[in-house]
């Protein structure tokens, strides 16, 4: 009998690259939850920081070599600006959308960052948001928000105007337990990291159930927590599968496919850094980045803490138009990049 402990692993991707550097300012990232990537490959990184330090508060611009654009926005309450900016994503003119866990309300930003609108307000009601995290558009410009904390998705046009809402809270099929992640197919069909429920939840535009993938566990197809998702055009579905560090791949069906647990290498901004501050770098070089640990809690959290290449907290994962895969670890304040098998960087 094959179980989810022995199901044969496919290699659909492979590693690329390391983008991203720690910095609390300018160039790099500090706790970031979030990237989107336009369709002329500029990469927009959403970030937190940490509770009560609102220095790291921002969202950068780059791309996937590496190029540098700034940053716009920061802390605070004013138009603009952000408490916990959770998810971002892009419409098809190009505008940057970010929401705030916070101040329950998105965000909408220009390509370069100049700030255009906001709207939302607390509440249950239609069109109210409580802590809202993933957004995701379709290709009508509508915008589909994970309204977390009233565990529902709504589903708004560009400038805010509520649509339609589903969910509630529950663990059957078509209810939501802190919804998080969300992203929406080339099919239209929308799908939410469903993250109290380890589960990701299959839904039509119009909000009809029509599949979930994933139960509780650290096997192969099983879940802990899931944060994000993302869906390439063959169906395939991809999974933070944030509480077990790592993330999955499942096919149309929601079979497994493959995991990845991280191979990061260093990025660009960071060989740069350590080159210039010669006596960092010396010590990272006679680092054991490796050690071999007795660990007293078998907890995933505990090997991806203490071994750097291993995804700690890989909270999001995004595609781009080439089929890379890019994950974003709040917890090393980096994302890892990996391009389908066999292509060619």
């Amino acid at each position: 009998m094959t179980t989810v402990q022995d199901i044969p692993e496919v290699k659909l991707l492979e590693y690329r690259m390391t983008l991203g550097m720690t910095t609390m300012e300018g160039r790099g990232f500090y706790s970031p939850t979030d990237t989107a990537i336009a369709d002329d490959g500029r990469i927009y990184v959403a970030n937190r920081s940490l509770e009560n330090v609102p220095r790291g508060v921002r969202v950068t611009m780059c791309d996937i070599n590496s190029e540098y654009y700034g940053t716009f926005a920061a802390y605070g309450q004013s138009p603009g600006q952000f408490i916990w900016p959770s998810a971002c994503t892009l419409d098809s003119r190009g505008r940057v959308y970010v929401s705030d866990e916070a101040t329950h309300r998105v965000s909408v930003f220009d390509r370069e960052g100049a700030f255009l609108s906001t709207w939302g307000e607390h509440g249950s009601g239609d069109g109210q948001l409580d802590t809202p995290s993933g957004l995701a558009f379709d290709a009508d410009d509508n915008l589909y928000v994970a309204d977390t904390y009233n565990h529902r998705v709504q589903k708004f046009t560009a400038d805010g105007h509520f649509l339609l809402a589903f969910g509630g809270e529950g663990s059957g099929p078509g209810q939501l337990n802190l919804p998080w992640g969300i992203t929406v197919g080339t099919d239209g069909n929308v799908y939410v990291a469903d993250w109290g429920n380890d589960r990701v939840q299959k839904f039509s535009s119009d909000g009809e159930h029509l599949a979930s993938f994933g139960t509780s566990g650290r096997g192969d197809g099983q879940f802990h927590r899931p944060s994000g998702v993302a869906v390439d055009a063959a169906g395939n579905i991809y999974v933070a599968d944030w509480g077990n560090e790592r993330v999955q791949v499942l096919d149309a069906n929601g079979g497994f496919v493959q995991k990845l647990r991280g191979e990061a290498t260093l990025s660009d901004w960071a060989a740069n850094f350590l080159a210039i501050n010669v006596e960092e770098g010396d010590a990272r070089s006679r680092a054991d980045l490796e050690p071999e640990i007795e660990y007293f809690v078998d907890e995933p959290h505990e090997e991806s803490s203490h071994i750097e290449k291993y995804f700690w907290s890989p909270v999001s994962i995004k595609l781009d138009r080439d089929g890379n895969l890019y994950v974003t670890e709040s917890n090393r304040h980096r994302i890892q990049v990996y391009q389908p098998a066999g292509a060619s960087a």
